[in-house]
């Protein structure tokens, strides 16, 4: 059985609980009044009867609970036949009497605090009102006669039951509810966590074929251009281009599987060659310490994405790359002449994983004209890197 079925039949149980209690007091009333003499069969019978009926509309509404519903509709009617049961059997609360504080006991469950306690203070009114009446009108059924003497029991436990009954049936219940919402937690944080698989497969993916194939493109453009020229040089770009496949596939496997990690320096030598072929002079500005842990991979990702667009979405001339960093931040900048081309509107989905790969390890990235004929993209990151 599934856990939470589990807790919820253990929470079914507890609460049916406080109904049995309910019929064992008034079990024990009835053989106590039979044992004096004084049972009177004419209203034991018609309560257990409005009892009985009780019982099901009570049941009705612990399901309705369970189910986070509320029974407005059971509750009033369950409220009547409480009253009916109390007056008919004889309201003392060690007997007839216990069916008003079972139905609060019930009644106030998933309802705001205040109301609750207002619940609370009109049943301890209406059960006492109701016992102290049967005591001195002499229709008790413990007792012929009035009985003054007996009101500060009936007083007592009735306050005692409208005080324990209620806030235990609602603690059980907010349990159960904790219960539920944890497990929905847990299944909304296996959906989002699946959610997020995807679309790291999806950046992934779009990272590699979006790379590769313009790569590709613009290496068979010029094993075109170059066929009837040169041929020699033909056929060494179209080799290169077996390279890019090659290493295409290897690289989308192993996205596939989970554990691929760019390296930063393979990266730049990939994007300035593949740029050069391209017409596009690139310039590579590194710094002269390795770069702290956790940064290469994702400014390669950077560095394919920028290099990427600028391909597609620019006739750039120069492409130039910068990366530096100090103790509290490291910083990439690919910056190219290509702006009047590039539909800034439009970026494409490259630089919106861009942005959440950043954001993913405390960075951040900007992709903009600067104003003066250059389109800069523009990442930084905070250290340590966190992740």
């Amino acid at each position: 059985m599934d856990p939470i079925q589990r807790m919820r039949r253990a929470t079914w149980t507890m609460l049916v609980g406080f109904v049995f209690m309910m019929w064992a007091l008034v079990t024990v009333a009835t053989v106590v009044t039979y044992d004096r003499g004084m049972l009177n069969w004419w209203r034991v019978v018609p309560a257990a009867i409005v009892t009985l009926v009780l019982t099901w509309v009570l049941l009705r509404m612990l399901r309705a609970f369970l189910d986070r519903r509320h029974p407005t509709r059971e509750v009033v009617v369950s409220a009547v036949l409480a009253v009916v049961a109390a007056v008919v059997g004889g309201a003392e609360p060690f007997g007839w009497g216990i069916t008003i504080p079972t139905w609060l006991s019930i009644a106030t469950l998933e309802i705001p605090r205040r109301r609750a306690v207002a619940m609370t203070a009109a049943t301890f009114v209406v059960s006492t009102g109701l016992g102290a009446l049967t005591l001195l009108t002499g229709t008790s059924a413990w007792t012929a006669s009035g009985n003054p003497g007996k009101l500060v029991y009936i007083v007592a436990f009735n306050a005692f039951l409208c005080v324990l009954l209620p806030p235990s049936n609602r603690v059980v219940m907010w349990i159960w509810t904790l219960a539920v919402q944890a497990h929905e937690g847990r299944a909304a944080h296996a959906r989002l966590a699946v959610a997020e698989e995807r679309l790291r497969l999806a950046r992934d993916l779009h990272d590699l074929v979006g790379h590769q194939l313009s790569a590709i493109a613009v290496k068979t453009e010029l094993a075109v251009r170059l066929s009837d020229a040169d041929a020699a040089a033909a056929k060494a770009e179209m080799s290169e281009v077996n390279t890019l496949t090659r290493k295409a596939l290897k690289e989308l496997r192993q996205a596939v599987r989970g554990y691929r990690e760019l390296d930063l320096s393979a990266e730049l030598n990939s994007v300035k060659g593949v740029l050069e072929a391209a017409g596009v002079r690139c310039e590579v500005r590194l710094p002269y310490r390795e770069l702290p842990a956790g940064v290469a991979p994702v400014f390669a990702y950077v560095v394919r994405e920028a290099a990427t667009n600028v391909l597609k979405h620019s006739s750039a001339s120069f492409c130039d790359v910068t990366i530096r960093f100090t103790d509290r931040e490291a910083e990439l900048r690919v910056r190219n002449d290509g702006v009047e081309r590039r539909q800034t509107a439009d970026l494409g989905s490259g630089l919106v994983g861009m942005s959440e790969r950043l954001a993913a390890v405390g960075g951040t990235v900007t992709a903009r004209p600067t104003g003066d004929g250059e389109f800069l993209v523009h990442a930084v990151v905070l250290l340590p890197i966190r992740g």
